[in-house]
Parts: C-alpha cells; sequence; structure tokens
C-alpha cells in the first residue's frame, strides 16, 4: 500500500512539474520581471518634448514603467536635476558640454565627433552619467529674420546683419533667457561679428520653444522681426523667416542623444539598444519634418512621435 502511494505522490509531482515547464516555456507565459520605474524628461522646447515623447514610449514598448517627465525645464534645470538623481534619463545636445565643462578647447565642440566623445567622457568621469548614440543632425544656434528683411536689405548671414545694424538698422530679436545669457549663444555672436542689441531690441521670453520666437518674428509682435532658432526647426520657412549663415563658424555642433544616469544604464543596459536605432535614424531633414508637424501643423508631439516610430518600425 506504501508503495502504491509513493508512486502516486512522485506521479503527481512529476505531472506537476512538466506543467509548470509547459506554463513557463509554452502557451501561458509567465510574467516578466518588472523593470522600472524610469523617469524619463525632456527640455521645454518643441524637439525637446518630440525626442522626449520618443524616448517614453519606446521604454514603455518595451516593457518598462515610466515617469513621463517631459517638457521638464531649460538646459540649466534639468542640468541639475539629472545631477542630483531625480530624474534618469532626457535627451541632452553634445554642444552643450562646453558650458558644462569649463576650460576646455572651445575648438572641440564645432567639430562632430570630438564634441560627442569629450562630453562623452567628461560627463562618465565627473557625474556617472552615460551619453548613448547621437542623432546625425546638428541643432545648433542660429538667428533667423523675416523673409522680407533679408531681401529688401540683402541680408544672408551674420555679416550682413552686422553691417545693418552699424547703419542704424531697425531690429528687434525674440528670444529665451538663455539664449541672450548664455556666452556660447548670442553673446558669441555679438562678440564675433562685432554687434551688439541692447534691452530695447529684445524681445526675452521666459520659455526656450523657437516655436514662440519664430511666431513673434512672423507676426510682427512688438515690432520683432528676427528670432532665436535652431538648426533643426521644421517651421522657419513655412513663417517665412531666413535662417543667417553662421559664417565664421562660432556655434558649436550640437547633436541629440539621450543622456542616461550610470546606475540605471547599468540596471537596464538594454536601454542602448533600444534607443540607439531610432537615434541613428533621425537626420537633419527627418528632425526638420518633424518639428513642422507640431509647430506649423498644430500636431501634438506625442502624436508625432508615435507615428514616425510606426512608419519606421520601431513600434507595433
Amino acid at each position: 500500500m506504501k508503495t502504491i502511494v509513493l508512486r502516486l505522490l512522485l506521479g503527481i509531482a512529476v505531472l506537476l512539474m512538466l506543467t509548470h515547464g509547459v506554463f513557463a516555456r509554452g502557451g501561458v507565459e509567465e510574467p516578466e520581471p518588472e523593470k522600472g520605474p524610469v523617469v524619463v524628461a525632456s527640455k521645454i522646447d518643441t524637439e525637446g518634448a518630440l525626442l522626449g515623447s520618443m524616448i517614453v514610449q519606446l521604454l514603455r514598448d518595451d516593457g518598462f514603467e515610466v515617469v513621463d517627465r517631459t517638457q521638464f525645464g531649460p538646459t540649466d534645470v534639468i542640468r541639475r536635476a539629472i545631477i542630483s538623481d531625480e530624474i534618469d534619463i532626457y535627451p541632452e545636445y553634445t554642444g552643450n558640454g562646453g558650458f558644462f565643462f569649463e576650460g576646455t578647447d572651445a575648438m572641440v565642440w564645432r567639430d562632430a565627433q570630438m564634441a560627442y566623445q569629450t562630453v562623452r567622457d567628461l560627463d562618465m568621469e565627473e557625474y556617472g552619467i552615460v551619453w548613448l548614440q547621437p542623432a546625425p543632425a546638428n541643432n545648433t544656434w542660429a538667428i533667423a529674420i523675416r523673409r522680407d528683411l533679408s531681401e529688401s536689405e540683402g541680408i544672408v548671414d551674420l555679416e550682413d546683419l552686422a553691417a545693418y545694424l552699424e547703419r542704424g538698422g531697425e531690429f528687434r530679436l525674440a528670444g529665451s533667457e538663455e539664449f541672450v545669457s548664455r556666452d556660447d549663444a548670442l553673446p558669441a555672436f555679438e562678440a564675433e561679428y562685432g554687434f551688439s542689441l541692447d534691452s530695447d531690441q529684445l524681445l526675452v521670453l521666459s520659455g526656450g520653444d523657437t516655436a514662440v520666437t519664430a511666431q513673434a518674428a512672423a507676426r510682427g509682435t512688438d515690432n520683432v522681426n528676427a528670432a532665436m532658432a535652431y538648426g533643426t526647426d521644421g517651421q522657419l520657412a513655412a513663417l517665412g523667416l531666413v535662417v543667417l549663415e553662421d559664417t565664421r563658424g562660432v556655434q558649436p555642433v550640437y547633436e541629440p542623444a539621450p543622456i542616461v544616469r550610470g546606475e540605471i544604464h547599468e540596471r537596464y543596459p538594454e536601454i542602448e539598444g533600444i534607443l540607439a536605432p531610432v537615434f541613428e535614424s533621425l537626420s537633419l531633414t527627418t528632425l526638420q519634418e518633424l518639428n513642422s508637424r507640431i509647430a506649423v501643423e498644430g500636431r501634438d508631439a506625442e502624436t508625432v512621435a508615435r507615428d514616425y516610430l510606426q512608419e519606421q518600425g520601431f513600434l507595433p
């Protein structure tokens, strides 16, 4: 009798093990371990919202719990947030390394590969922040003016602008506080091209969204006829604005790349593989088109990001 009972118990045990194996490998999958939460942020401009939303959707599709903090704040605010572990990942620009780390050679930031390698190494050494694959698009600072002003005065580059200002031409530029005060933005243009804008020639806006500055110039708001712009802005042509050429190469190269806290990168190394092919696909013209869908067509960044990711096969 004991032998029969033992055989029955052994049979039940074997059956349970086989059943567990079927459920683990077959028709009913065991739930994957939870991943996250990961706090994803972005800057408050159009492209920041676009790229941040892409990161949010890609990570969620891969099973991450994501806290969406996109459009978090301007560069100085979001930079402090990732250093203090308040956020985990956001899209930054390589050229900002010259702003983050004083005393570096300015020429380094004017070369795409050198800029990426330098900021990657410095951020890892100083803060344990990891720079992932950048996009092949230069979203550098720029000044755009109304097309009618460009054509009537023959202004196509910043040297032309300096000459126009020297002869007392009417000029008022809309820009963010960051653009007008950062040493590597408007002050760098002024120093190199020999002009200086006084407070009456500036409309300083609290945000950093070039969609707002471009609209102000296009509409002539408060006599504005020029705007802070970025190289990947998609709305400029549609609004009748012309980007002035930086003939002397004042500006650093600003390629967007996700940056992530080292602790998160170590815990979830798969994030790098998830984001790399997407950022590799974001050329200058691609970003201009996507930004245009937001700034000109009025579509929200989340929808534009999702549509692109699905069109390219990055999301189902």
